[in-house]
């Protein structure tokens, strides 16, 4: 089951403060009355301008009308983006027509100095990406670090020049909002797929 993330957000200036608090899910509950209840409303999504695999610009503004799944990986990563970014590949392919057109992903790499445009299309060419509905974004550094962390995600390169994540995929909806947050790289891909089918049902 997913572990919601409940955020208590307020909106200064130029920045999202998010205070986190876990709320797991009861066993007891059924899967069908998970997946039949709303998913929680968190505040508006950071807004982003970033720099895609193919050298476009990508705003998460322009996504508006579409559900945006975002993540922050890095080519480098030999620990857990391994497990993540196949597994959203999976999600991909099950969404079937819906993906591209009304659902896509966006991920974010805390790498950029090594994560070139060009790095990052081969990682989704490797990745079995469908780039028509899938963009992986870098830019400058300042940027990323800022971005990641109104997200609530903790990115840093430790002294062996490693980069050191955590791991958060947010679900924005198709107003701009952030609505839950994956916590980690092992929740469950259809859980996953059906949260996202049911940002599409909402009016």
């Amino acid at each position: 089951m997913r572990t919601l993330l409940v955020l208590a957000v307020a909106m200064p200036a130029c920045a999202l403060l998010a205070a986190v608090r876990l709320a797991e899910v009861p066993h007891e509950v059924s899967s069908q009355a998970v997946q039949q209840s709303p998913l929680p409303k968190i505040g508006p999504a950071p807004g982003f301008a970033l720099t895609s695999q193919d050298r476009a610009q990508v705003r998460l503004s322009d996504l508006h009308g579409k559900v945006v799944a975002v993540t922050f990986i890095f080519t480098r990563c030999s620990d857990t983006c391994p497990v993540l970014t196949p597994m959203m590949s999976l999600v991909q392919d099950r969404l079937g027509d819906d993906f591209g057109p009304k659902v896509v992903f966006a991920s974010i790499t805390v790498d950029p100095e090594h994560d070139t445009p060009e790095m990052l299309k081969l990682y989704a060419q490797m990745h079995g990406a469908d780039v028509a509905g899938w963009s992986f974004l870098t830019g400058p550094p300042p940027t990323i670090l800022d971005l990641a962390r109104r997200y609530g995600v903790f990115a840093a390169k430790n002294a062996n020049g490693d980069v050191e994540h955590s791991f958060l995929t947010s679900i924005v909806d198709r107003r701009g909002i952030l609505r839950v947050q994956y916590l980690g790289v092992r929740f469950d891909p259809e859980e996953f797929r059906r949260d996202l089918l049911s940002l599409l049902r909402e009016r």
